[in-house]
């Protein structure tokens, strides 16, 4: 907004305007670091200012105070769904900018904000043109100037539990650089790490609370179809099945009801359980709901979180039951363990849906070659990943090109495995031809007959493992044993993936 074109690229040490869009990033981030003396910080939030009080950090409120900003809260959410552009805060917030960031006059910039809006949303239509310059307008007039009490300057850091369990990653080195400090970090944070691994699963620790609205499950309206699992981007709702003994270990407020599907659901009890800290409230579970009367209905994060963070908390302890139905059909795809969840796509991604379906087919023995692209972005943006393992430890194996060169990546890939299967066979063929009992042979023949079929090849591991650890009296065989050991992860046919 100067006389000369800013041309450079690089980020802001200094601010002048600071806002946050998220009222739950005052928790994750330090959003006034580097906000100068006498600077403005807009606050998106439904907290008055009592709750501002009690809700905000110690260190926000002491900056506050002691840097004399000028603070104002709007709430932009309520505004933006009053006026019918659902969560969409981008032109409230905006207008919200101009208004206090005095870069050009207030009128010439609410005239070019709506000259904007008529160029992008004209073609659909006046109503949609007349919600928009309604934003404008609220994001002017909606603004509260917050007084800073003296008695903030004292704001005292309020004292946080550590969760138990999580991984010295996730606590030195993720959670750090998803507070944006990771330049912060030393070198010698990454000892042990020099070839650029990061351990899976690392994101079910972010619990982000980003959702405005979640979906609250209506017991008695669900027909248990399993569908508003299978299209959710983020894995954040899914059907459990529960037995008698962990029923009685459930909160109170884990209602379940008898699961239907046949015989082997009898003694079984089913529930659709909401994570509301990773749920990034798309609604893409309540749309899909084919229920006559919803049993899905949206409701205000904050109404389910004291109730349902329990209840997932529990829900993520009870045993898997992948088995009570067959696993290629919809509704039985989604009693198995997602091995992809809360990756960060973007709320209502279409793309997560079927990659978190392939998980749930394949991903105890599956391979990604992955071209960079959103699928990159998702699926392993730093320092969170989303591919995790199931309960024995098993899950895909992710990796990234750059080259546009993902079809030979992949490709490489399979030609690596198909060779170390190809020696695998010939150690097998030469241990069978060695004088040792035919019991012992019996696993070894199975591999080599069935080891191009998943379901054979897994059975015959099993089998295979067994005779290795009890050894034989033959010492060639015992190497030759020893040799298929050492190469057991390639005994169970791999699922490549480009």
């Amino acid at each position: 907004f100067g006389k000369k074109p800013i041309k450079s690229t690089y980020l802001i040490d200094e601010a002048d305007y600071v806002a946050c869009h998220k009222q739950s990033y005052v928790y994750q981030y330090e959003l006034l670091e580097g906000l100068k003396k006498g600077g403005t910080f807009v606050l998106n939030t439904s907290w008055d200012f009592e709750e501002l009080d009690k809700n905000l950090p110690g260190g926000m409120k002491r900056y506050l105070a002691e840097n004399e900003i000028e603070f104002y809260t709007i709430d932009a959410t309520k505004i933006a769904m009053e006026i019918g552009l659902g969560t969409r805060i981008n032109t409230i917030m905006q207008a919200a900018f101009f208004k206090l960031a005095n870069v050009v006059p207030i009128k010439d910039a609410i005239k070019y904000l709506k000259d904007a809006i008529v160029k992008s949303y004209g073609a659909k239509g006046e109503k949609v043109v007349q919600m928009n310059y309604k934003a404008v307008d609220s994001g002017i007039e909606a603004l509260k100037k917050i007084e800073i009490p003296e008695s903030w300057k004292n704001a005292k850091d309020e004292k946080r539990e550590e969760e138990s369990g999580r991984p010295e990653f996730v606590k030195n080195i993720a959670d750090v650089m998803n507070r944006q400090q990771g330049d912060k970090l030393p070198v010698s944070a990454f000892v042990g790490r020099e070839n650029g691994e990061f351990p899976n699963g690392t994101s079910a620790y972010e619990k982000r609370g980003i959702a405005v609205m979640i979906p609250e499950w209506q017991i008695d309206n669900c027909t248990q179809c399993n569908q508003c699992s299978y299209v959710c981007p983020h894995a954040a709702i899914r059907p459990f099945l529960i037995n008698d003994e962990e029923e009685n270990k459930a909160p109170d407020s884990f209602e379940t009801k008898k699961a239907l599907g046949g015989k082997t659901f009898d003694g079984l009890k089913y529930r659709i359980q909401v994570s509301p800290l990773d749920c990034t409230g798309c609604g893409n579970c309540a749309d899909i709901c084919p229920s006559p009367k919803k049993a899905l209905v949206m409701k205000p994060l904050e109404t389910q979180i004291e109730r349902e963070i329990p209840n997932w908390e529990f829900a993520t302890t009870v045993s898997e039951k992948k088995d009570v139905m067959n696993v290629e059909t919809l509704k039985g795809s989604q009693f198995s363990k997602p091995l992809l969840e809360f990756s960060g796509a973007c709320a209502g991604c279409g793309e997560t849906p079927y990659a978190k379906l392939v998980t749930q087919l394949f991903g105890d023995r599956m391979l990604i070659a992955n071209a960079t692209g959103c699928s990159s972005i998702w699926g392993a943006s730093a320092p969170a990943t989303p591919y995790c393992k199931n309960s024995e430890g098993k899950g895909p194996a992710w990796a990234n090109s750059l080259f546009e060169d993902n079809a030979e990546y992949g490709f490489g890939m399979a030609m690596a495995i198909n060779h170390g299967r190809s020696k695998l066979a010939e150690i097998m063929e030469e241990l069978l031809r060695q004088d040792i009992p035919e019991d012992m042979k019996a696993p070894f023949e199975a591999w080599l007959e069935g080891k191009d079929d998943a379901k054979s090849s897994k059975a015959a591991t099993l089998d295979i493992l067994k005779v290795i650890s009890k050894g034989c009296k033959n010492d060639r065989a015992n190497a030759l044993m020893k040799a298929i050991e050492e190469r057991k992860d390639l005994l169970i046919k791999k699922s490549i993936w480009i």
